[in-house]
């Protein structure tokens, strides 16, 4: 799974929803100043950016261990109905394909509750540095006169399509939080999406298909 296109969904709506308002009545009396900055630049320079990737790494390992266990238990029992098919009666046979037919569905449903239990981890992960990253639009935005801050990285889909340079808040919050400005380091690829073994599994249901006719 992409960390980068989680930072950027999750932030566009963050900041989008909310609205990166930093006016003060004194400021809502001043000429209009817009800024902008471009959050993925900004996070990808964040420390809190390595620890999230890497506990949504180790969570996610933790998940396909599961899957892997339910995966092994299946093609165990596909393996020993092979071995013994020749011998069992329609009723044992059915009752065998109906067990594992029964198994591959509760594999599905896990591996569909494992990806929603993988959003959700990534959202609470994700949150503090969220938080850490709009207070600090904010102080920058209001110590420098800005009346409105858009997000130039706007997911894939940029708010802000030209502007000058000066408005650039990128650097500025970057350094209100003690960070260096840089290129950003890329950020290595979160977990790849699960996937359900299923050769034992479409084994299991070509058989019974046989068996049907």
């Amino acid at each position: 799974m992409n960390l980068v296109k989680i930072f950027r969904l999750t932030l566009a709506a963050a900041l989008l929803t909310a609205g990166t308002l930093a006016a003060t009545s004194a400021q809502a009396q001043a000429p209009l100043k817009i800024g902008y900055t471009d959050v993925q630049y900004v996070l990808a320079q964040m420390p809190e950016s390595k620890q999230i990737e890497s506990d949504l790494k180790a969570y996610n390992t933790q998940l396909e261990g599961q899957l892997k266990s339910k995966s092994s238990e299946l093609e165990t029992k596909y393996k020993a109905y092979q071995q013994g098919e020749a011998t069992m009666t329609d009723i044992v046979k059915a009752d065998k394909q109906k067990e594992m037919q029964g198994m591959q569905q509760s594999i599905q449903e896990f591996q569909q509750s494992a990806q929603q239990s993988l959003q959700q981890k990534q959202q609470t992960l994700l949150k503090p540095a969220l938080d850490k990253l709009q207070k600090n639009i904010d102080v920058v935005a209001e110590e420098n006169g800005f009346t409105y801050v858009f997000n130039s990285d706007g997911g894939g889909s940029p708010l802000l399509l030209h502007a000058p340079k000066e408005g650039d808040i990128s650097d500025l919050v970057l350094k209100k939080m003690g960070i260096t400005p840089g290129a950003a380091a890329p950020i290595k690829s979160g977990p790849a999406p699960m996937t359900s073994p299923t050769p034992a599994a479409s084994g299991a249901s070509k058989t019974k298909t046989k068996t049907k006719k």
